[in-house]
């Protein structure tokens, strides 16, 4: 088992949050996108367009029940405006 500074026993999530800062420590915003990259990769290849229409439809009902009115108008003019800027550019 892993143990802390103090030799105390660690948690999992002790350990993990320890190991995430080492590996940020280590790597660049490079790293993060090529790994992220090569997960949705192999996420694509191992799931059909029902696993990500399911997955869109839970995360859209757990963002309509987190959120009210305002903040949907409030991306929808973010949204809004970087369409523009990048039709006009």
């Amino acid at each position: 088992m892993t143990t802390n500074k103090n030799n105390d026993k660690m948690s999992r999530e002790e350990a993990g949050r320890m190991g995430g800062k080492a590996t940020s420590k280590n790597h660049d915003k490079e790293f993060y996108q090529e790994i992220g990259e090569k997960g949705g990769e192999a996420t694509a290849k191992n799931h059909d367009k029902e696993f990500y229409q399911e997955i869109g439809e839970k995360g859209g009902e757990a963002t309509s029940k987190n959120h009210d009115k305002e903040f949907y108008q409030e991306i929808g003019e973010k949204g809004g405006k970087a369409n523009n800027k990048r039709n006009n550019d």
